[in-house]
């Protein structure tokens, strides 16, 4: 039997293109991407003051499928605009907490932090994403580090946001923090940048440690995976709970290096609690700790039940 067909919107950024796609490989889909651009001044609207209407879309595509996985802000107007148009014969699916009325939509699939209520509504912990052990154990010797006898950490950096600033001061400080840690304990360090990562603080990253350690100046998925697999301890950076999900599928330690926030966190710390909870990180301080945990993939389980809603809606 021929699989179902998904188109994938997002805004292009790699935390909304890992949700999406991990769920349509958990769908067992097949899917094509395309990146929403929206005219003008809409991009400042949010979605609940846009009209559901093409004037507010910058790039028009075709809908040749039978599913809509969206996420972010800017799909939320492309989606709903679909299943207006073709009603009952597409099911439309968004991750993250869409900022309207939750019947525009069949399925809606958001971490718990989001508290976000309703029939339509799966619940994750956590975000979901495409990552799988299997490709971090295909990748694992795409780095070769030569680190001897020594641990290796995992430091993955993330970037600036409307939450925090990511100045070099406060990564400077930083950066001094895990040197006197890890380094003076002879771990090994591997620095992946994430998309969003600056440039003028990959640079500070390189001059502060590329002596002795390695550090990724691309950003590159079989770099990502394999450093996950080398790791015996990760660190995040705190303003992405995506990269902090996707660390805990390896069931390793993941320290979150929290920074100074710019506005309330109040969702931010929401996640942290969770996750606490469930023995997946602690902050970075000043000790160095070793502990386990089940790995953390939501992915299947979310599929599961929209699946379930799918065949209630009659697509499968």
């Amino acid at each position: 039997m021929l699989k179902l067909k998904a188109l994938l919107l997002t805004q292009g950024m790699h935390g909304m293109i890992s949700q999406v796609e991990g769920l349509a490989k958990a769908l067992n889909l097949t899917f094509k991407h395309e990146k929403i651009e929206l005219n003008n001044f809409w991009n400042f609207f949010p979605p609940r003051f846009t009209p559901v209407s093409d004037i507010v879309l910058k790039n028009k595509f075709i809908c040749d499928s039978k599913i809509i996985i969206s996420c972010g802000r800017k799909s939320v107007i492309p989606s709903i605009l679909l299943k207006r148009r073709f009603k009952k014969e597409i099911f439309n699916i968004h991750i993250q907490d869409p900022k309207v009325n939750i019947e525009n939509f069949d399925s809606i699939i958001c971490p718990e932090h989001d508290d976000l209520q309703g029939e339509n509504v799966v619940k994750t912990k956590g975000a979901i994403h495409y990552l799988t052990n299997e490709e971090i154990k295909k990748n694992i010797s795409y780095l070769k580090p030569n680190q001897g006898e020594k641990k290796i950490v995992t430091f993955i950096l993330g970037g600036p946001n409307k939450y925090y600033s990511f100045s070099e001061k406060q990564m400077d400080k930083l950066f001094a923090k895990i040197k006197n840690m890890f380094i003076s304990s002879k771990y090994k360090l591997i620095i992946i940048p994430s998309y969003r990562t600056p440039d003028n603080i990959l640079k500070l990253a390189y001059n502060y440690f590329n002596e002795d350690h390695l550090v990724v100046k691309e950003r590159d998925k079989k770099a990502y995976l394999s450093s996950l697999g080398l790791a015996n301890i990760i660190i995040v950076t705190c303003d992405s709970t995506s990269m902090i999900s996707e660390a805990a599928i390896t069931g390793k330690p993941v320290y979150v290096a929290q920074m100074n926030h710019r506005l309330s966190i109040h969702r931010f710390e929401k996640f942290y609690k969770l996750f606490k909870d469930l023995g997946i990180i602690r902050n970075l301080e000043n000790k160095i700790e070793h502990w386990t945990y089940e790995g953390l993939n939501e992915v299947n389980r979310a599929a599961s039940q929209v699946k379930e809603q799918m065949k209630k809606n009659g697509i499968i």
